[in-house]
């Protein structure tokens, strides 16, 4: 793991690592299950933005529980988890039908590129002059 500046800003109770990813400092925070959440350090997102399980709010002793209230408070703030933010990881797969129609739409992209281009014949069109 590499070095993270002492200085990296903390919230609640949360100890400061470096991501194996991209280095960067991640904010390992307990959670109400008594395991424990790695959240992006200094970055709070009005939970309107973030699906539903992915919100993270912080209680009064400090752990931190997912918000799924649907639809959220317009002003409820929330973190998410740094595997969300990290440039080193692929992003995980937020919406699974937004997912098949990308893959849908790469196949009919290949099947496009592959296909012969229209034969146009050698037409003299009238000039409009």
């Amino acid at each position: 793991m590499g070095a993270v500046d002492k200085e990296s800003r903390r919230w609640g109770d949360g100890q400061a690592s470096a991501c194996p990813y991209c280095d960067l400092p991640q904010d390992r925070v307990p959670t109400l299950d008594h395991d424990w959440v790695l959240l992006e350090p200094g970055l709070d997102v009005l939970a309107h933005l973030v699906p539903a399980e992915r919100r993270w709010i912080t209680l009064s002793d400090g752990r931190v529980a997912v918000y799924a209230v649907c639809p959220p408070d317009p002003l409820q703030r929330c973190r998410i988890e740094h595997r969300l933010a990290c440039s080193g990881q692929q992003l995980p797969d937020l919406w699974p039908w937004l997912t098949a129609v990308r893959q849908e739409n790469a196949r009919q992209a290949e099947r496009r590129a592959a296909a012969e281009p229209p034969l146009w014949p050698d037409i003299e069109l009238p000039d409009t002059g």
